[in-house]
């Protein structure tokens, strides 16, 4: 019989993921099939699964540690907020619809068949089924449409555990009110909280630990220090700040533009060295970014309100490399044309004209990953997710070469344009384009020294996990 552990949070950001992830790797390292699941994210960061469609990259990097390829079925709805106050519904990988909140709602009782349909797949092939939750598991006001907290972990009679983050402080206030808050179906399942993200000497919090244990009335199955040493993708841009850097920080000086609808900002992973901009800076840059966005003409619309437009030109004049990723690519050349509102409404908005490159969008949306070579010789792995074609001048020189034989995106006088996203994610190619020398740890690597981190501080395992 399929074993489940649900995780989830007392807020957000609170290292539910992290969590989730390093329990995938504890697992694997014992020799159990284990597969990851959440059943709702909202998150820009996604990544196509190489069966079709698309999944939030956290849990891409959760079946990583599982030692497996990211499917479908380990997220089965993904939320990608356009800005707007809607967002787009990805259900099973693909596109359904564009709802706001009170109309996604509405649907709730069948996402909620597509929910629970997923996870019966997993666990039909899975020894054991790591749950992750979403936000805090603690908002009252939405338990009636819950699909992805305790409605959902006692729907399924999974166990759960509590992640709580003490950086941000306020750790007593949201174990104990949330442990309050539980109803008794929740408490008959609740193992135990972990606290997340202890720096410093964790014998000071020792008194700290008895006062929850015996507040909450249940077990603290951990203390876990920060893992400075330990580098995953971040599930979206709210973890930005907060990512661990890598053993070498750029030398080159960068600098990534900070959009309103900015998406997949795990591209940038390896240059925590950079300087995110929302706002023109009085500085000289080595390079400039225009990363992806989920709302691109919204997007160049807020550059030009900030003067980041006229920024980016001087920044090329003096002698800086634009490099635009995905959405940002398209910024790059003359036009975006939008003749179906595949984003918005229809209509045509004006580019930064720094390429000679016109981009027309379109419904149907390109998913896909792929392999490919740059001018250089770097190879590396990538992926492709975005809406429309650019057409550029053939005069440029492309940016890659692809393992099919076809070519993407631009490479002209210090600007370069790709819809590859994870590009920048290979240190080869950031050592060629931008000039920047990573020693990053292989992934492998990582999953392992975090099933470490969770072998050394975790607590009771023998009661929560592998009973």
């Amino acid at each position: 019989m399929t074993k489940t552990l649900f995780v989830g949070g007392t807020s957000s950001n609170a290292g539910k993921s992290w969590m989730t992830t390093a329990i995938c790797a504890w697992l694997r390292q014992r020799g159990v099939s284990v597969a990851p699941f959440k059943a709702q994210n909202m998150s820009n960061n996604s990544y196509p699964c190489r069966d079709g469609g698309e999944i939030g990259r956290a849990q891409v990097a959760q079946a990583e540690a599982c030692g497996l390829e990211p499917e479908r079925a380990m997220n089965p709805i993904l939320l990608k907020p356009n800005g707007d106050g809607t967002s787009q519904v990805i259900v099973n990988g693909t596109v359904w619809k564009t709802l706001p909140a009170r109309g996604y709602y509405e649907h709730a009782d069948y996402l909620l068949t597509q929910v629970l349909a997923a996870y019966a797949d997993l666990a039909r092939r899975f020894d054991f089924v790591v749950v992750e939750g979403a936000g805090s598991v603690s908002e009252l006001n939405m338990r009636r449409w819950d699909l992805a907290n305790l409605a959902l972990a006692t729907r399924i009679h999974a166990p759960w555990i509590l992640v709580a983050d003490i950086e941000r402080g306020g750790v007593f206030a949201s174990i104990l009110g949330t442990s309050a808050l539980l109803s008794s179906d929740e408490r008959s399942l609740f193992r135990g909280f972990l606290v997340n993200k202890f720096r410093g000497d964790v014998s000071l919090f020792t008194e700290g630990v008895e006062i929850l244990e015996s507040r909450a009335e249940t077990r603290c199955l951990g203390v876990f220090p920060y893992a400075s040493d330990i580098m995953l993708d971040p599930e979206d841009s709210l973890a930005l700040s907060t990512s661990a850097a890598p053993p070498a920080a750029p030398k080159a000086r960068v600098a990534i533009l900070r959009f309103p609808c900015l998406s997949n900002a795990t591209d940038f992973r390896l240059l925590t060295g950079a300087d995110w901009l929302s706002n023109p800076r009085d500085h000289d840059y080595d390079v400039v970014i225009l990363p992806g966005s989920k709302h691109t003409r919204s997007d160049l619309q807020w550059m030009r309100a900030q003067g980041l437009d006229e920024w980016i030109r001087r920044q090329h004049a003096r002698g800086a490399t634009i490099v635009g990723i995905c959405g940002g690519y398209q910024m790059l050349g003359r036009a975006i044309h939008d003749p179906h509102g595949a984003e918005s409404e229809a209509g045509t908005s004006e580019g930064l004209g720094l390429l000679e490159s016109e981009t027309t969008l379109a419904v149907d949306k390109v998913t896909r990953t792929v392999r490919a070579t740059t001018a250089g010789g770097a190879s590396f792995s990538a992926y492709e997710i975005h809406l429309g074609v650019t057409s550029a001048n053939d005069s440029m020189p492309p940016f890659a070469h692809l393992d099919d034989g076809t070519v993407d995106g631009v490479r002209a006088d210090r600007l370069v344009g790709t819809y590859l996203h994870g590009a920048l994610e290979d240190p080869a190619v950031c050592s060629e384009l931008l000039g920047i020398y990573v020693d990053a740890v292989p992934k492998k690597e990582q999953y392992e020294r975090l099933a470490e981190w969770f072998d050394c501080h975790a607590r009771h395992v023998e009661d929560w996990l592998i009973a």
